[in-house]
């Protein structure tokens, strides 16, 4: 097990500049990346969890069946850089701010906990098939998911721009900027949605498009920032924790150079992702604004230097990112 002093993450991220699509790094690694910028981590399989107490509320809304099994079957991806879903230790438990996320909202519910592990794209199939309740893993809120599932959200959408620390960009804020340049990102993504629209920009006003008229895409986030090193990109783009953990601990390779919500030119959230039919949202919801008021939402996220991405309040199927045609 691995413990480690404590600072904000998203503190730093904002003075640089700062899941689908990371890739899982060894845990010694991300051990030591949180010790270089001070934040406290256990990297052991047996994680001292906040934990939150029953919410009679939240409890009086659970479907039968699901109260009835006294088991809350949650999705995550472990294919992830902390402080979002990383393995532990023993590299089977995933661990990070959206475990301890379901943790919370299943001591709320008054069920056992149950993570399954699952590459990120495949948790539309891991609902639709009910092999689990729910899906914890960074998902985006949008009115084109919300035709299938429901959503209780948590947390601010936040994308950086991450850049090798000797290159040449200094700083990405808007589409000109990356006019030019070798780009990537992970496929299937919002950030991916983000990308294309932005070059569609520069291009309609005379621009140069991004570098090979495409973006590079990376399934996981080790093998861009192998790229970034060797000079082979100019800047990737994914969930802003993630990045600015990267940058934070290792400022000789890597900087921030941006930051956006993922929701451009919107504003969108994360949530607790739900099939549609099985009405578990707005237990979900009322499990989330039990945690919300007694503090331990807030103080895991503190825990994972996310604080900067806290909302005031859960809501059941907020406006997600309008459809794209």
């Amino acid at each position: 097990m691995t413990a480690l002093a404590v600072a904000p993450l998203l503190a730093l991220a904002a003075c640089a500049g700062a899941q689908a699509g990371t890739d899982a790094a060894a845990p010694e690694d991300d051990a030591a990346k949180a010790e270089a910028v001070g934040l406290q981590i256990s990297t052991s399989p047996e994680q001292d969890r906040v934990r939150s107490t029953k919410s009679p509320d939240a409890i009086a809304l659970l479907p039968a069946a699901i109260a009835e099994r006294g088991v809350l079957k949650v999705a995550t991806s472990a294919s992830g850089s902390a402080p979002l879903t990383f393995l532990a230790d023993d590299e089977k438990t995933p661990i990070g701010n959206e475990t301890d996320i379901a943790q919370l909202v299943a001591d709320a519910l008054g069920l056992e906990l149950r993570l399954e592990v699952r590459a990120w794209a495949d948790w539309p199939l891991a609902l639709q098939s009910q092999d689990v309740d729910a899906v914890i893993s960074n998902v985006t809120v949008t009115e084109e998911r919300k035709e299938l599932y429901d959503f209780s959200s948590y947390r601010n959408d936040q994308l950086g721009w991450i850049v090798g620390a000797e290159g040449d960009v200094e700083a990405i804020t808007e589409p000109a900027d990356i006019a030019g340049l070798k780009v990537a990102v992970g496929s299937g993504t919002n950030q991916e949605k983000i990308l294309l629209a932005w070059n569609e920009e520069n291009i309609a006003n005379g621009l140069d498009p991004i570098k090979d008229g495409e973006p590079d895409y990376f399934d996981n986030l080790a093998d861009a920032l192998l790229a970034l090193q060797s000079g082979r990109l100019d800047a990737y783009v994914g969930p802003n924790a993630s990045l600015a953990f990267t940058a934070a601990s290792s400022p000789q390779d890597f900087r921030i150079a941006g930051t956006l919500n993922g929701g451009w030119p919107l504003t969108a959230q994360i949530a607790v992702a739900t099939l549609k039919g099985v009405d578990l949202a707005p237990a979900v919801t009322a499990a989330l604004a039990h945690v919300f008021d007694d503090g331990t939402y807030l103080e895991v996220l503190e825990r994972w230097g996310l604080e900067g991405e806290a909302i005031d309040t859960p809501e059941t199927n907020p406006p997600g990112l309008p459809k794209t045609s």
